[in-house]
């Protein structure tokens, strides 16, 4: 810790050996370099071993990003949530906590209007269940949602080597899942998150390990679990199930040749239907419980009652002092989305280029060199597939308007499974007879490992000079927001005051839409804390007529800090 604290800044004229921000990284990496290299045959010929017993690897691989996170709690507690995607999924998982897939609706439902969440004909959330089923198991085991991040989680990482295992040699399997921990692990901003990525990454880990296992043997095991990953993928994110099915569908394509290869795969093609029929039917009752219809999922709903073209225009707010609803913000989102009409291709194809940066976010900065390797070995079919299948997931989300990471989180195991490819044919380089590849392949593994540990020891060292400095050249880890800090301040506020609460939201013109407050329980009536929208005096008084017996706040998210202070109209209606 005092080595640290030498530096105590990252500029040179202000610590006590004149460091710069270089010179601490070359110093840092040298040494965790030089620790891994030290420690290399100990570490190779562990692996080597724990390898061998599939079952233990894929235990310690799912512990091991688990305990990281739970380490870093001193610093980092539990993460809060303040995305409203985050709330989305929060309130599907509560409401499957009451064992129903939609709420009644509320009689005084203009007051909770709120982003990605229907008020009518049921009080629901626009999001498939699989992302709130994840978090509901980990709520009701444990006592809080995070803990069903934390469960997906273990199981990407240990599904990621089975995946791997399919496709691979145990060595190189197990390399792949050490990667996988260190990019997905404690630092990732799905696990210090609610949006959801690792649910949809464990249905990718058991739709693409059980192709190999298909093709090798057919067993019906092996088409249940394909089954099981389509289903998990079509209750997280049903739209890119569609693009994973077609990549299925090409891998069978280019793998099966023979007549009996096809009979063999007709005669499990009933077990993997089977697998996938819950899922369709519990998609459908979820439509049929939240929409009233069947087939009208609700994100489907939700869009035609806020904002999709033709349905809705754009008002501003009629009195100054109010803010955007979420119907006035999500048409205006709507308006401005599709306001040029159709897309030209060369509009497509500039969105693709642009979303090319985010997929930085699956691959560490020294696996780039590991990619060409891989592209050399497209003259093999399996992988050639394996390209194509994330390519074909690419072009398919690039239709959709709007990205975020999990929307590909389906190909994730494939993102790793380049990365270990490549690595595995740069291992096979010589040069006039030395195997040099096999060192590089090592070397930049453990590049991986020391970028790793070095922003892991920054968090762990959290509260020192240097590592709250560091943080600010950190580009793709996630372990804090700056805004959940007002809300853990509210929140901090709001537990002083004893008794059931009514909290009206007041915004400012200046207010950003996206920074929404209205968000509620599943069972409104029976939450301690209400958030209610400030709808003016005159309105309001029929929330408060509603709640007698709750004390009336009003919340101010506008100031800085927030401003919580007893119920007053607002001076603009006085």
């Amino acid at each position: 810790m005092y080595l640290f604290e030498i530096f105590r800044s990252f500029l040179p004229l202000r610590n006590t050996i004149g460091f710069g921000v270089a010179d601490f990284l070359l110093l840092s990496m040298a040494l965790l370099l030089g620790a891994l290299t030290f420690l290399r045959p100990w570490i190779e010929t562990l692996g080597a071993r724990l390898a061998r017993r599939t079952l233990w690897c894929m235990a310690a691989l799912a512990l091991l990003p688990v305990a990281l996170r739970l380490l870093l709690l001193w610093h980092h507690p539990v993460p809060f949530p303040d995305v409203y995607d985050e709330f989305g999924h929060l309130l599907e998982a509560d409401t499957l906590r009451h064992f129903r897939f939609a709420n009644p609706m509320h009689p005084m439902r203009e007051f909770f209007e709120t982003y990605f969440a229907l008020q009518e004909p049921s009080y629901s959330s626009i999001y498939p269940m699989g992302q709130g089923a994840a978090l509901a198991i980990g709520w009701t085991l444990f006592g809080h949602p995070w803990a069903g991040v934390l469960l997906s989680l273990a199981a990407f990482c240990g599904l990621c080597f089975w995946m791997l295992r399919g496709w691979t040699t145990p060595g190189w399997a197990l390399a792949g899942g050490c990667v996988a921990v260190c990019e997905f692990g404690p630092l990732s901003r799905w696990t210090n998150s609610y949006w959801g990525g690792f649910v949809p990454a464990i249905a990718g880990c058991l739709i693409f390990g059980a192709l190999p296992r298909l093709r090798a043997g057919g067993r019906r095991r092996d088409a249940i679990l394909l089954g099981l990953g389509l289903s998990l993928h079509l209750l997280s994110r049903p739209y890119e199930t569609v693009f994973l099915a077609v990549a299925v569908a090409l891998y069978f394509a280019l793998a099966l040749r023979k007549p009996a290869e096809w009979r063999a795969l007709a005669r499990i093609a009933p077990a993997v239907a089977l697998a996938v029929a819950p899922a369709l039917g519990i998609t459908l009752l979820q439509n049929k419980q939240v929409t009233g219809s069947w087939t009208t999922l609700p994100e489907m709903a939700y869009q035609y009652q806020y904002g999709l073209p033709g349905t809705f225009t754009f008002q501003a707010p009629a009195e100054p002092h109010h803010a955007l609803t979420p119907q006035q913000a999500m048409a205006y989102k709507m308006e401005l989305s599709f306001r040029n009409g159709p897309e030209s291709l060369p509009a497509f194809l500039e969105r693709l280029e642009y979303r090319v940066r985010y997929y930085r976010f699956f691959f560490y900065a020294p696996l780039y060199l590991a990619l060409p390797f891989f592209l050399m070995r497209l003259r093999e079919p399996r992988l050639l597939w394996v390209a194509l299948a994330a390519l074909l997931l690419a072009l398919g989300i690039n239709f959709f308007p709007s990205f975020q990471l999990h929307y590909v989180a389906g190909a994730t195991c494939l993102f790793v499974l380049m990365s270990v490819a490549g690595l595995e044919g740069m291992s096979r380089l010589t040069v006039r007879g030395a195997p040099v590849g096999a060192q590089c392949a090592a070397l930049l593994l453990m590049l991986c490992g020391a970028q790793f540990l070095f922003w892991y020891g920054m968090h762990v060292f959290d509260a020192g000079g240097v590592s709250a400095t560091a943080q600010s050249f950190e580009t793709w880890d996630s372990i804090n927001h700056a805004n959940p800090e007002r809300r853990l301040f509210v929140k901090r506020e709001l537990d002083r005051v004893p008794g059931k609460l009514l909290v009206f939201v007041r915004y400012y013109p200046q207010h950003v839409f996206q920074d929404e407050w209205v968000y509620n329980a599943a069972d409104i009536d029976g939450a301690r804390v209400v958030w209610a929208r400030d709808l003016g005096a005159e309105k309001d008084q029929e929330l408060l007529r509603y709640y007698p017996e709750r004390t009336p706040l009003l919340l101010e998210p506008d100031f800085r800090p927030p401003r919580l202070s007893p119920y007053a109209a607002s001076p603009f209606e006085r």
